[in-house]
């Protein structure tokens, strides 16, 4: 099944707010229903393929003939961009300006590599597409120096290539989907442990390109903890990286694909450390007083232990409003909730999570936490992937909703907490539209932990110019304050002159020496991660 082309996900999840949560948004925020009626996907008019008959040849013999290369108009919307906000509101208006030339779905790690020569021939820039999920502009390359952009989507390219049980480890190819990757893993009683909230329509390739990390990750690990080894196509050769669990045989080349984007060469296969899949799992729910009190309970876990499987932590606002627990927004028997809504969840033998459990709970206690039993954890772990639908149901209600994230130090964490806040509230107030801000915590390590902000407000009459200010006066304070522009998300366009300025002039032109080098003609993603400037932009 493809992604909604307008939307999240699965079509058949949708469903629109409760009056009583539209009538809410009405008097708390401003927020107007929309005027007209929505496009239909037959209503956008996308020009004819612009690749003339030799590129088209070229890129048919590539992949095993002209089926594999799509020029169809509904094939080439669903490839136009990711799914922010800012990219869902631009395609609901029929924006199609940066639409792809062409979709390849090549099938191999050498079709990739034919790929690659083709598009360098014919002056194509080339889009690594895997699932499609990207909220940072990751999939809207520039393409300064090609005629066009095809998108290589990779979900031909889906199956459990070796699987080493005495090792613990699998090697995946890059377009098999979460579901269908943890459903191979299953049939051996392994799991990989990563459910991130795209977990559903994600892919394998797509979390080693952007480091992703997932709702366990406090006791699986960031996904990029995961890796082994990869396979990388580039238009210059072969990259073959990971030879063991750890080496001190120089550098670490893997750390220099993972969180790529696809702009140093395309991943055609994952090495992965996998773990059986865990006998018990529970969830569980806790109530602090405070965001800052619910932090320390975290940290304490996260220094000293024991760490559960998940741990997040809901402010105020966000627990208040229940996004903490977004499949029961609106519903008559949600609760609303005062205080911190924290949710532990522990995987593993039965005996072994009853004494985490045990553990923790005597370490939250003595934080100030109040045990809330089993319920706002399972609704949480029931709901966990519901998020991105409440996102476009508030676009159909006329509201404007996105996210941020960031990370830091836990010494930093709370000035960041209030700069990102302040900047967020201030410039959307400043331009009319006072929005609610939401915050949560849900990746925890032993020095930091990670930020995710939601803001939801109207839209204003032109959503995408109205949001850009405040995202630019977020991305500024995050900097100032210390944080890192991205934990998880990415770097995409969005992100590209924070990031940038993190990394610093000398990090950055190490990096353009090797795109150099890997793709010396800019052919891959270009301008995603650093900005086009010369042959390997």
């Amino acid at each position: 099944m493809d992604m909604l082309w307008n939307g999240w996900g699965d079509p058949a999840k949708a469903a629109p707010l409760p009056d009583a949560v539209i009538g809410l948004l009405g008097q708390l925020l401003g927020v107007a229903p929309r005027d007209g009626r929505a496009l239909a996907l037959d209503d956008i008019h996308v020009p004819e393929s612009p690749l003339d008959a030799a590129a088209s040849g070229a890129l048919a013999d590539a992949v095993g003939g002209a089926a594999h290369v799509r020029t169809d108009a509904d094939s080439r919307i669903r490839h136009t961009r990711g799914k922010s906000t800012p990219d869902l509101l631009r395609i609901r208006a029929g924006d199609v300006t940066d639409v792809p030339a062409a979709v390849v779905l090549p099938a191999s790690h050498d079709e990739v590599l034919a790929v690659l020569r083709a598009c360098a021939r014919h002056r194509l820039a080339v889009v690594p597409f895997g699932g499609g999920t990207s909220v940072v502009g990751g999939l809207a390359p520039v393409p300064a120096r090609h005629r066009d952009v095809v998108a290589a989507d990779l979900r031909r390219m889906k199956d459990l290539l070796d699987l080493d049980p005495v090792s613990r480890m699998a090697t995946l190819q890059p377009g098999l989907r979460a579901p269908q990757a943890e459903a191979l893993l299953a049939e051996h009683g392994f799991t990989l442990g990563h459910f991130p909230q795209s977990y559903e329509w994600a892919t394998i390739g797509g979390f080693a390109a952007a480091r992703s990390s997932g709702q366990s990750s406090a006791g699986y690990g960031r996904f990029d903890d995961m890796v082994l080894g990869l396979t990388v196509a580039t238009p210059e050769g072969t990259l073959d990286i990971g030879r063991a669990p750890r080496s001190a045989a120089g550098p670490d080349l893997r750390q220099l694909i993972l969180g790529s984007e696809g702009a140093f060469g395309v991943i055609t296969a994952v090495t992965v450390r996998v773990r059986p899949v865990p006998a018990a799992r529970h969830y569980e729910g806790w109530r602090f007083a405070s965001f800052a009190e619910g932090a320390t309970a975290l940290r304490r876990l996260a220094q000293d232990g024991p760490l559960p499987t998940v741990l997040r932590l809901s402010d105020e606002t966000e627990t208040l409003v229940g996004l903490a627990e977004p499949a029961a927004i609106g519903s008559a028997g949600a609760e609303r909730n005062t205080g911190c809504l924290a949710v532990a969840g522990y995987e593993g033998t039965e005996e072994e999570t009853a004494h985490r459990r045990e553990r923790a709970a005597a370490v939250l206690s003595a934080c100030g936490g109040t045990h809330l039993g089993a319920g706002p954890g399972e609704r949480w772990a029931h709901g966990r992937y519901a998020a991105p639908y409440l996102r476009d149901s508030l676009l159909d209600a006329g509201a404007f909703a996105e996210t941020l994230e960031t990370a830091a130090f836990w010494s930093r964490l709370p000035g960041l907490y209030t700069a990102v806040r302040e900047a967020l509230t201030g410039t959307l107030t400043e331009a009319g539209t006072p929005p609610l801000v939401m915050c949560h915590i849900s990746h925890v390590y032993e020095n930091g932990a990670s930020l995710y902000f939601t803001a939801v407000g109207a839209q204003g009459k032109d959503p995408v110019a109205h949001w850009a200010p405040a995202k630019r006066a977020a991305n500024e304070a995050v900097l100032a304050a210390g944080g890192t522009i991205s934990h998880h998300h990415g770097v995409g366009t969005d992100h590209r002159d924070w990031y940038v300025r993190e990394a610093g002039p000398l990090g950055v032109e190490a990096l353009r020496a090797v795109k150099r080098r890997l793709d010396p003609e800019g052919l891959l993603n270009p301008g995603i991660l650093l900005p086009v400037d010369g042959p390997a932009g």
